[in-house]
């Protein structure tokens, strides 16, 4: 158990060991014989007892008492006889717990006849059983599971077993198990909704409060920095996914050109509309752009209204997948024919994503925030530009409010359409970044400037707020934390050299964020996502 020691063997201790290695394998040969038999008498009952107060690990064991129990419980009906019986099982694990408090097999078994629904659970029993083993050990993980699922089996409130871990904190602040338990209560309660825990922002800021005072009380234990991390983790990522951009955006006009290689692209732009040039087979991609990686986009939970969609396969696929299907970025792709886009005519398309429990972020959330957008794509007749016209082979353009500048690479053109307004992000992350804030603010006034948790902590935080920042247009100050995290792992390797391969791959990932920061500039971009989106629409 923690803080117990290891005594080094005495010359006698292996005499005994000996003695008992002996008596454990003759009780094991006895007990498997019966367990083949099936002999379930109360005699050799007393063996297996005795097997798993010498070893309560013994699986065979405990398996062969499961069996035992259901077969004289059989024929019982008498409600006093099996109540006895079921108080023998559980004086059988109380003996093997006190050998071995995280004894697998013993807890497990536990769970197990209490799960058969015998008799009814005596909650001051089975309470009273695990303050006894947590004031021996209060860190027992086996003995905070098996209070989990006491307390969801006897229909404990979860508000009343936050406030016993805040009881086990407040006793010592290096209860690891105490700090797990409680992230896992204020996620239920959360995500429940329960009162008093609407809020998530107040709840965060107060638990803030809390660890910050057990970090400063003793920065050198881990317990309460792990706790942290947990509550960094939550306050950096969204509450719920929410479409942050689209291409085209709301109200978009969409001219559809058809012009010669040699032409002037000058004489095709305008200031109002977004000019549409070559496209193969006229394709036009759609572009819904969310503020983290979500799955499960399909027609039923994204409508798209508009002739143009009428009998058509339409399909949404993700781009620059991360796992499990999650991506930031989805398209579609509408086909236009020359029946559909005369030269008279005008197309107007609706998208519409209601409330959904489809689209479903990593972190489990549902996108709740229902989007409605129109766009419409005309095509413009120019006679002297109608013909001989290669739709396979020219890269598409987009402007939003200049015209094209022929510089030898038409397609590097500001891809204005899909830029991520800071307004909605810095709404949408407010109380985010606000927190994150005061947390560097008070780590950088930590007073032991050597702890290595500390500056690793700071180092996480400012990333944090850094990735908040990359979904707006904040690039200078996103430039600065990643900077300043930068020197805190320099600093790191130097301070713990003995995890030093970590530190400099956590600095890696950072540069080579950067880089792609760089690479990434308006122009690159527009490149980067109109060949992808070339690419795909090709293949399809």
């Amino acid at each position: 158990m923690h803080g117990q020691p290891r005594q080094p063997k005495k010359p006698e201790d292996s005499a005994v060991a000996a003695a008992k290695a002996a008596k454990l394998r003759e009780l094991q040969t006895q007990v498997l014989h019966n367990h083949h038999t099936a002999t379930y008498t109360e005699e050799v009952l007393g063996l297996s007892f005795k097997l798993l107060e010498i070893n309560p690990e013994a699986y065979m064991a405990w398996n062969y008492r499961k069996l035992a129990l259901q077969h004289n419980l059989k024929d019982l009906s008498d409600l006093e006889a099996i109540k006895s019986s079921v108080d023998n099982e559980l004086r059988v694990v109380e003996a093997a717990l006190r050998a071995n408090p995280k004894s697998y097999g013993a807890w497990y078994h536990r769970k197990w006849l209490l799960n058969q629904k015998l008799t009814p659970v005596d909650s001051k029993r089975e309470f009273g059983l695990l303050d006894k083993l947590l004031k021996v050990d209060a860190r027992n993980f086996h003995g905070w599971n098996y209070r989990r699922f006491l307390a969801k089996f006897t229909g404990v409130p979860e508000e009343d077993e936050l406030k016993y871990t805040m009881v086990k904190i407040c006793d010592n602040f290096s209860n690891y198990s105490a700090w797990h338990n409680r992230s896992i209560l204020l996620s239920n309660l959360l995500i429940q909704q329960n009162k008093g825990f609407e809020s998530k922002q107040e709840i965060f800021k107060e638990e803030f409060d809390l660890v910050t005072q057990a970090l400063f009380t003793d920065p050198s234990d881990q317990s309460g920095w792990f706790y942290h991390l947990w509550l960094l983790a939550q306050t950096s990522s969204p509450e719920k996914p929410q479409l942050i951009a689209s291409w085209p955006c709301n109200d978009a006009k969409l001219s559809l050109f058809q012009i010669r290689k040699n032409d002037d692209l000058n004489m095709v732009s305008s200031s109002s509309s977004i000019c549409c040039y070559s496209l193969k087979d006229r394709i036009i991609p759609i572009v819904l752009y969310f503020d983290e990686p979500v799955k499960g986009l399909n027609p039923s939970n994204v409508k798209l209204n508009s002739d143009l969609v009428i009998g058509k396969d339409i399909q949404w696929r993700p781009l620059s997948v991360t796992d499990s299907g999650y991506s930031n970025c989805w398209v579609t792709y509408l086909e236009i024919t020359d029946k559909e886009c005369s030269s008279s005519q005008q197309l107007s398309v609706e998208v519409c994503i209601p409330c959904s429990d489809d689209i479903v972020s990593r972190s489990g959330s549902n996108c709740n925030c229902p989007v409605h957008f129109t766009f419409t794509i005309e095509q413009s007749n120019n006679d002297d530009k109608a013909h001989d016209i290669d739709l396979f082979h020219e890269p598409i353009s987009w402007s939003c409010s200049e015209s094209f500048q022929s510089d030898g690479n038409p397609s590097c053109v500001a891809f204005d359409q899909l830029n991520i307004t800071n307004t909605v992000v810095q709404e949408n992350s407010k109380w985010h970044l606000e927190g994150l804030s005061d947390q560097i603010d008070l780590f950088r006034e930590l007073p032991d400037e050597n702890s290595k948790f500390a500056k690793l902590t700071l180092a996480r935080l400012l990333l944090a707020c850094a990735a908040i920042k990359s979904r707006g247009n904040s690039l200078i100050e996103r430039k600065g934390y990643c900077e300043e995290a930068l020197g805190l792992f320099s600093d790191l390797i130097n301070l713990d050299p003995s995890h030093k391969r970590y530190y400099e791959d956590e600095r890696s990932l950072v540069l080579m964020d950067q880089l792609d920061s760089l690479s990434l500039s308006k122009c690159d971009q527009s490149c980067g996502i109109l060949t992808l989106f070339l690419n795909y629409a090709h293949s399809s």
